[in-house]
Order: structure tokens, then sequence, then C-alpha cells
């Protein structure tokens, strides 16, 4: 056998067939995961063989078997929720490989052992926290004053845009009463724990966890401060969210517990604000953006939503007003002392509401609507910011 990266050692591989078989399946993640599933010991075995049950041609270097190929995998729990995926996964990477007549794949599940290695591998030397100071995440805290203003949508449309340009990207719900992010990505998937980790489902290329993936109907959640504060932390802490580029945290409406928590546990996030043109939300959605002056935030910028939308006839409706975006951030930026821009002003827009009801982002089911356009171009403005590494430790030892 042979080492290879990961929790486990490459199978007995004898034949060319199962060889190049084992080097096309690192092209196959772990759909939670996110990681080749010959790096996270989940191939326990490839045989070639005639797929009638009579085995490989075992010692044959020459690779002169069947062409059959048999593929154990190991799935994380019983009941893998990703165990049909993994299969379909796994056929259509060895469909094409030469010399192949056929796949079978057989299911079995990985030993308390097994899953221990693969959590040590996945997790080991990570802080407890990974979002805390000397992250390389960038971590937007999605914010507004008021409800109504349509700052999970915004935090739906923004993550699927970064991820579509190709970031790796993570979303909390962090709106433990109002979580509605499922249903904006249209996932009913439940997250995958091995032992105490939890894997967190995977929506339009986005890791996404939500207090909603973990409650069997669609039902209140009556929790007071301590009990928000760790389920946030729970949700830090102990999902597995891999190497991401950017982390966005859906924020409750307001300056409470749930903000307060954020802004404790993510040491290095920035506030993203998000307001309608109206002056009365305006002035309220300026109040959270304040509240960085108290934990230390930094506000990367202002989302209006919500704004005037052209007619048919070319003339423009303002039903929320006009100017509430722009309020904002010339409210922060002279009471913060910095310039806090105003990222992009998002039409109101028909399709918006009914993708959202959909599940399927504006951004990636009609990424030329008027409000489609606006918020992939706020995307882009996010993904290309620079950013500072004043305090950040960074991964470096220095040698003799």
């Amino acid at each position: 056998m042979t080492d290879t990266p990961g929790p486990a050692e490459v199978p007995e591989l004898t034949t060319d067939l199962e060889r190049a078989a084992w080097t096309r399946l690192g092209s196959v993640l772990d759909p939670e995961i996110r990681r080749p599933v010959t790096e996270l010991g989940m191939v326990a075995s490839i045989t070639e063989g005639t797929g009638d049950g009579s085995g490989g041609a075992s010692g044959d270097s020459a690779g002169t078997g069947s062409g059959h190929l048999t593929v154990g995998v190991r799935l994380t729990i019983i009941g893998c929720p990703m165990r049909d995926t993994i299969t379909a996964d796994v056929e259509t990477a060895l469909a094409d490989l030469a010399g192949c007549t056929g796949v079978t794949v057989e299911m079995s599940v990985m030993t308390a052992e097994q899953r221990a290695g693969l959590k040590e591998f996945l997790t080991g030397g990570r802080p407890p926290n990974p979002f805390g100071p000397g992250t390389l995440t960038r971590v937007y805290a999605v914010a507004s004053g008021k409800g109504g203003v349509g700052k999970s949508t915004v935090t739906a449309n923004l993550a699927t845009a970064l991820a579509d340009r190709g970031l790796s990207v993570g979303l909390v719900d962090a709106d433990i009463h109002g979580f509605s992010i499922p249903g904006l990505l249209g996932t009913t998937a439940r997250p995958t724990r091995v032992d105490e980790m939890i894997l967190p489902p995977v929506a339009h290329g986005v890791k996404v966890i939500s207090i909603g993936m973990f409650l069997d109907n669609d039902r209140p959640v009556a929790w007071r401060g301590p009990m928000l504060h760790r389920a946030l932390e729970q949700f830090v802490t102990d999902v597995y969210w891999g190497d991401l580029d950017v982390l966005l945290v859906d924020l409750p409406p307001g300056t409470g517990d749930i903000a307060i928590s954020a802004a404790q546990l993510l040491t290095t996030s920035e506030l993203l604000i998000v307001t309608t043109p109206q002056q009365a939300a305006a002035q309220v959605a300026a109040r959270a953006g304040e509240l960085s002056e108290q934990t230390g935030q930094q506000v990367a910028g202002v989302v209006e939503n919500m704004a005037a939308m052209t007619l048919p006839d070319g003339s423009l409706l303002d039903l929320f007003g006009s100017g509430g975006g722009q309020t904002v951030s010339d409210r922060l930026t002279e009471t913060l002392g910095r310039e806090v821009p105003l990222l992009g002003s998002v039409p109101l827009d028909p399709q918006l509401r009914q993708d959202g009801d959909g599940g399927t982002p504006v951004v990636l089911e009609h990424p030329r609507s008027p409000a489609g356009a606006e918020l992939r171009r706020v995307a882009e403005s996010l993904a290309v910011r620079p950013r500072g590494l004043s305090g950040l430790k960074l991964p470096v030892t220095p040698r003799d």
C-alpha cells in the first residue's frame, strides 16, 4: 500500500484499470465536505472482475481483467443523506474510463475509529474557532435596523453570487427566530453529524447552516439570550466549514443578543447594512451600523434594497421613497470617521420575489434582471475588496 494525504491508505490496487480508477476517483468530491473521497478514507476498495461476483484479476499487473469495477465506498454514518449522490458521482466519474465495462458501487459505513481519523484529518491543528483572530476568511455580518427590508434575500443572493464566481462560501442563518435562508436557497437537506462534528448541507455551491434544518416542523423557536448565543457558537465552532474565502452571517434585525454575540465570536467580521430608501428605515439602519463603535467592527458598506423600479413606459416608481441608502452611507461615514460606501441600490423587481419563493436565487436564475444584475455587481465589489493584513497572525515560521 502507498500512503496518501488523508485519514486512510490507498486500497490494494493490482491491475492497471484499478490504478486508473483510483486516480479518476480523486475528482469525486464528498457533497458535504467538498474534498475528494480518496482523501477522506471513503474508498475502501477497487476491484476489477467479471461483474458477476467472481472477483478481480488479483496479481495481474498487466491489467487483463474483465473491465468491470466494483468500488467499495465507506459512508460517514448509517443513513447518510448523500448516499445516492455519492453513488451517482462515482459511476459518472468511471463511466468513460478506458477499459471499464461497468461499475458496481458497494456501500459500507465507517467504524468509530475511521470516523475519529476523519475528524482528526479535517480539524487537526485548526483552532476551535476558525473565524477568530488570524483567520484569512472574509466574514460579513449582514445587519438591518428593522425587519422587512429584504436582508435575508440580499444575503442569500450575495452568497450564491460569490460562490458562482468560484469562491468557497459559507452562510450562517443567525436569525434564529426568523430563519428563512433554507427556503430562499430551496434546500430541505439536514446537516450530517459525524460524532460531535456537523457537516453543513450545500445549496447552489454554498455551505449553509440554519436552526430550521434541525426542526421537525416549521414551528417557532422560543429561546432567550444564553440559548441564542450557544446556537450561534455551535454554528461557528461545531460545523466543519473547511477553508472558506467568504462567510456571510444573516443577523436578526436590530442590535440585540445575536448581533453582540456575532461580534464576540467573529472577531474579524465586518458589517453590511441593508436598508430601504425610506428615510424612517434609514434612520434605524444607521443605528445598526453605529453598533460597530461598541463592538469594534468595521462597516464594509450599505446595500439599499427595494429602490425605484423602472415601469414599462420608462417612468420610475419609487414606492418606498428615495435616498435612504445614501443617507445611511453619509451618516455612518461622518459618525465612524471613515468612508462607508453605498455598495449598490437594488430595485424593486417581481422576479427577485418570485425566485426567492421558488428557492432559486435571482442572481443565478435571472442574472440579467434588474435586481439580479445589481446584486451580482455588489457581490463582485465584495469579492475584489482588498483586505488589510494589519493585526493578522500569518502562518509563517522564521528560519535560522
